[in-house]
């Protein structure tokens, strides 16, 4: 199945599995999921949230530091 996936200025079309969570989603572009805030269709939303067909997902990097 196919969806949006924004990370910063980069937009592009993604295919995924079915039943892939969002945790699943960011293993799979390598990007550690404490490090990043995630909108679904643009709702923030857990790690273990569904990606459905369609979806608009959002990773935006959290920036920390002392």
């Amino acid at each position: 199945m196919q969806i949006k996936l924004v990370i910063g200025e980069k937009e592009e079309l993604i295919e995924i599995n079915k039943n892939n969570t969002v945790k699943d989603l960011l293993n799979d572009i390598d990007i550690a999921p404490e490090t990043v805030v995630v909108k679904k269709n643009n709702c923030i939303v857990i790690d273990e949230e569904l990606v459905e067909e369609g979806d608009l997902i959002e990773v935006i990097q959290v920036i920390y530091g002392g």
